[in-house]
């Protein structure tokens, strides 16, 4: 019997000509890197709002991770492609005698020095890119696909069930990756948003700002090159992707604050909320950066309970975990 991850880390398991092959995990994927090509995988796992546990589940998402994806990369994803087992070694080789078992998104290998956190790293990020994000992602806002389907997911009540899960799946991570006490007053300070500004939600379905988003926007999935790629969407669950646009922008803000670009976040904004005519939305704008802080929080804490991912990646996730807890703190410590 083969071992999928050892077998697909063979350059002739693949398609593609290749002489290396690495892999990357998440909590939901694993992630070939060939010397042209990214193949990914989706685990088969079921986290409530994620459920990948059939082979055919990972199938129908894998080719709704390629279509979503291509409203803001069409360039990167390239298609579906199948996994076989041949009786004894897993393979995305076509074969004879093999069974199709699975399925893989198969994408163009993305330039990791060109992604918009290596840029930040290195000093390289500049107010040009900045501005040329904030068009990118004000003119998405604006064409992005809306409905009166889509717009019920801005609702505070249905956004609410958002924000409840959050708090009940990170409850068996209290005294890992966050304190008792930030718990109950994150979650006491969300319910009482809810409570007083509950109007503001409405106000943004009646102005058609609830759209069918990207849901998880952050340095890591936006390639600056010769042009602005932005990819890996969320494509498992409508309810994270359909969403008020200010929530997509406020990851991004949220993301630069957490790797102390403060100034960058600020300039970012500025260029979004001229191009994308946001005016007085500065108090939901908090709102939706505490909500994706408390996410990356809770997304990385899921790593300390998968046994895929070796000691010091659990470790690092988990001190990653913390500190995002950390800036949701400090957001809602910052006033009224």
């Amino acid at each position: 019997m083969g071992n999928l991850v050892e077998d697909l880390l063979r350059p002739d398991a693949f398609p593609h000509p290749t002489r290396g092959v690495e892999l990357v995990q998440t909590h939901i994927s694993l992630v070939f890197l060939a010397d042209e090509f990214a193949y990914k995988i989706k685990k088969p796992v079921d986290f409530g709002f994620l459920d990948f546990t059939t082979s055919e589940l990972r199938r129908h998402f894998c080719h709704e991770e390629v279509r979503l994806n291509r409203r803001l990369a069409p360039d990167l994803y390239l298609g579906v492609l199948p996994v076989f087992f041949d009786g004894e070694r897993y393979t995305m080789k076509e074969t004879s005698h093999g069974a199709v078992v699975d399925h893989a998104v198969w994408m163009l290998k993305i330039p990791q020095e060109r992604l918009m956190k290596s840029l930040l790293a290195r000093g390289e990020l500049t107010e040009q890119h900045l501005q040329e994000v904030a068009r990118v992602l004000a003119r998405f806002a604006q064409e992005a696909e809306t409905s009166p389907h889509i717009s019920v997911f801005g609702e505070p009540e249905r956004f609410r069930v958002n924000t409840e899960e959050n708090f009940a799946q990170t409850e068996p991570y209290i005294g890992r990756t966050l304190e008792s006490r930030e718990h109950q007053a994150l979650s006491s300070w969300t319910m009482e948003f809810y409570e007083r500004r509950g109007e503001l939600f409405w106000d943004r379905i009646r102005q058609e700002k609830v759209r069918d988003c990207h849901g998880d926007l952050h340095m890591e999935h936006i390639c600056i090159a010769d042009r602005v790629s932005i990819f890996d969407c969320i494509e498992f669950n409508e309810r994270f992707r359909y969403s008020d646009t200010l929530s997509d922008i406020a990851f991004l803000l949220m993301d630069l604050e957490f790797h102390g670009a403060r100034q960058m976040a600020t300039i970012l904004w500025d260029h979004y909320r001229k191009i994308a005519g946001e005016e007085n939305v500065e108090e939901l704008l908090r709102f939706y950066k505490v909500y994706r802080a408390f996410v990356r929080g809770k997304v990385n804490g899921f790593q300390l309970d998968d046994p895929s991912i070796p000691e010091h990646g659990r470790t690092r996730a988990a001190q990653l975990a913390r500190r995002y807890f950390q800036l949701a703190m400090a957001y809602i410590e910052e006033g009224p």
